[in-house]
């Protein structure tokens, strides 16, 4: 492959393996990790000096691969607003009221209950902290758009993030985390004070945005089809309404309402078109270099820097740059360079899902689509548009494929119908919608506008409504686990590297890696059909149980827990990360048999079985149990306790337990409670 001839693809690859080490839990004191940078300079300045010697020159390589490990590492430390003493997940207590001085990052999109932002902290109980949290003002009259930059002084509660409740569901914790968000703060209007407003370059970004928005509101755009508009020019999903949502993610186009190189290449295109008229002189050249460079990133902060925005952003400044200093860019090299850039500037953007899939899409597409596009070389204008197109799809969907499953466990079977519909509209579409945004950072956009754009987007959105109506072509529910990531991706690039130079190699490298990718589908399966567990979940209001005997479940549970099967995603999520299925069903029971275990079911009948010791006993539903009475006739080994329960029964059930030192698992506490 091309890109690993570049010194620089060693180094990233090596950087990118220590910032993964400190990910998973290789970190070491700063201070060690400083002085072994640089001793490690040190050295490498010196052996410089040697390096024209064969043995030499092998040792600095290794050198400077030990470096970019420790690099990573230090990055990555030093990234950490949680290595300082001041960091507010040191000074707090979860679910504890505080008082807040906070100011406003990031607006997100709203739930159903409340408003959310991405809030800096200033002070707690009026002691300087500081950190990233999140701030969730409950719906009320009230309701308003509060500033970005806004200084505020709030009284709320703090949660701190917990692991998810249940088994094989989205780590949303673990989500924010790579965020450096750590907790959460739940406040109502009455107790937020707006203090001030601060004017710096990313508020003024933010509330500019929000002008725009508010004007193209104005300007009696449809609801749906301004929402998509919002999300393809400016970034902003907040207002697309969830039925959208869902029709543009099975039908494989999610990503055109995410700001990607897509859409940064069509800026480009349209800023380039713009400074046509002025002459190519020496002087003017530098001067539309830095115009371009400019709007980019001023293009990147109004959309919000997501990762993709950053990625696509770093890489069109870098071909720009190239193209006017009437130099060669090589795409490698410039995708290289982007990738440490970013990732030396905030490191956490490596564990976001849409870096990870917006920088394999376009490395295969560079790398895989030439290849695939040599098939066949159709000599209409027409026919090659599309199979142009064809290709391209084909190749960003075989490198995301593996890592898109792995995440979100459906693929969509009509991506390919998809972007041929989609894409050549598309352009048309962001090339008016920037008119009608450049119109609305003044005032409201005129009818010729909006008449064409809102027709071309609705069309848009039917076909896409179309495409995902095929219901039976987006599979769904797929089984993925992280060794079925790495294989696959294995797979992919050794059959890649056998088309690109069929060699004998390269053959056995394409079979040996497939024959692995076989022995890991055989290892899992195995290991669902050796295994048998009972689950108790935590629902509220409900109770859920599980009994896996290898790849079968049995379900119990009542009336509105059996009717709602396809849509519960905590059993789906279960299903299929452990290869199983539903073979039965039944409702809740007294008593169960589990591997020599006898589990007791206390619901709210409080039926307490004579003569029966139970091993755990299962508390559900607020049963009327005289526990203290209980405990000390049958001392069972284990009381669970669901989220079918009320809190004031369970503070009442601890404490009994405590006092008679039996274990007591609280699932709304510690999750799920695995036999």
């Amino acid at each position: 492959m091309i890109i690993l001839q570049f010194p620089l693809a060693r180094i990233g690859l090596f950087f990118i393996l220590g910032l993964l080490l400190y990910q998973k839990g290789f970190q070491p004191n700063g201070f060690v990790v400083f002085i072994f940078l640089f001793v490690g300079l040190v050295g490498l300045v010196t052996m410089h000096r040697y390096a024209n010697k064969r043995n030499a020159f092998k040792s600095f390589g290794w050198l400077v691969a030990l470096l970019s490990v420790v690099l990573g590492l230090s990055t990555a430390a030093f990234d950490q607003d949680t290595r300082s003493r001041l960091h507010y997940s040191h000074l707090t207590e979860d679910q504890v009221p505080y008082h807040f001085q906070l100011t406003l990052h990031e607006k997100l999109k709203s739930t159903k209950k409340n408003q959310r932002y991405v809030a800096i902290i200033k002070s707690i109980n009026h002691r300087k902290s500081l950190g990233k949290i999140l701030l969730n003002i409950r719906h009320s009259s009230q309701n308003t758009n509060i500033p970005i930059g806004s200084h505020l002084a709030v009284d709320g509660l703090l949660y701190h993030n917990k692991a998810p409740f249940n088994p094989n569901q989205f780590d949303y914790s673990g989500y924010l985390e790579n965020q450096q968000i750590y907790a959460q703060i739940y406040t109502l209007w009455p107790k937020l004070k707006i203090i001030t407003t601060e004017n710096t370059i990313w508020s003024k970004f933010s509330n500019f945005r929000t002008k725009i928005i508010d004007n193209l509101k104005k300007s009696n755009f449809n609801e749906t089809e301004l929402a998509v508009m919002i999300a393809l020019l400016l970034g902003q999903q907040q207002d697309i309404d969830p039925e959208t949502l869902q029709e543009y993610q099975l039908a494989g186009a999610v990503h055109i309402l995410s700001v990607s190189g897509l859409h940064v290449g069509f800026i480009m295109l349209f800023i380039n078109f713009l400074l046509k008229p002025i002459p190519n002189t020496s002087r003017n050249t530098y001067i539309k270099l830095l115009i371009i460079v400019l709007a980019l990133w001023s293009y990147g902060i109004l959309a919000g820097l997501a990762p993709s925005v950053v990625r696509s952003v770093t890489m069109f400044s870098f071909v720009a740059v190239g193209q006017h200093l009437r130099r060669s860019v090589n795409v490698y090299h410039s995708l290289l360079v982007s990738v440490l850039l970013i990732l030396l500037w905030k490191p956490s953007f490596l564990f976001d899902v849409g870096f990870q899939l917006s920088y394999l899409a376009l490395f295969f597409i560079l790398w895989l689509q030439p290849l695939i596009a040599d098939f066949w070389q159709p000599k209409n204008k027409i026919t090659r548009y599309i199979w142009d197109i064809l290709t391209v799809s084909l190749a960003a969907q075989l490198g995301t494929l593996p890592l898109s499953i792995y995440y979100f466990h459906q693929f969509p079977g009509l991506f390919f119908v998809t972007n041929v519909l989609v894409l050549p509209l598309l352009g048309i579409i962001m090339v008016v919608g920037l008119v009608a945004v450049i119109i609305g950072c003044f005032g409201t956009v005129p009818k010729f506008v909006i008449v064409p754009l809102t027709m071309m987007i609705a069309i848009q959105n039917k076909c896409i409504g179309w495409v995902a109506s095929w219901d039976a072509l987006v599979f769904k529910n797929i089984g993925f686990t992280a060794a079925m990531l790495w294989t696959s991706y294995l797979v992919i690039i050794a059959l890649g590297l056998w088309l690109q130079k069929p060699i004998y190699k390269k053959v056995v490298l394409a079979m040996v890696s497939v024959l692995l990718l076989q022995i890991v589908c055989l290892h899992n399966k195995w290991q669902s059909t050796n295994t048998q567990e009972m689950i108790v979940y935590h629902q509220k209001k409900s109770t859920m149980i599980t009994e896996r005997k290898n790849n079968k479940v049995i379900l119990f549970g009542n009336d509105s827990i059996q009717n709602t099967i396809a849509k519960n995603q905590i059993l789906q999520s279960y299903l299929t990360a452990n290869f199983a299925k539903l073979t039965q069903r039944e409702n809740l029971q007294n008593l169960y048999y589990f591997n020599t275990k006898k589990i007791l079911l206390i619901d709210s009948s409080a039926t307490v079985p004579l003569n029966i010791k139970p091993d755990i006993v299962i508390l559900v539903n607020s049963p009327k149990i005289n526990l203290e009475r209980y405990l000390s006739a049958y001392t069972p080994k284990q009381i669970v306790a669901d989220g079918s329960n009320y809190k004031s029964y369970i503070r009442l059930w601890k404490a009994t337990c405590h006092k008679a030192k039996i274990p007591f698992h609280i699932t709304n506490e510690k999750g799920f409670y695995k036999i």
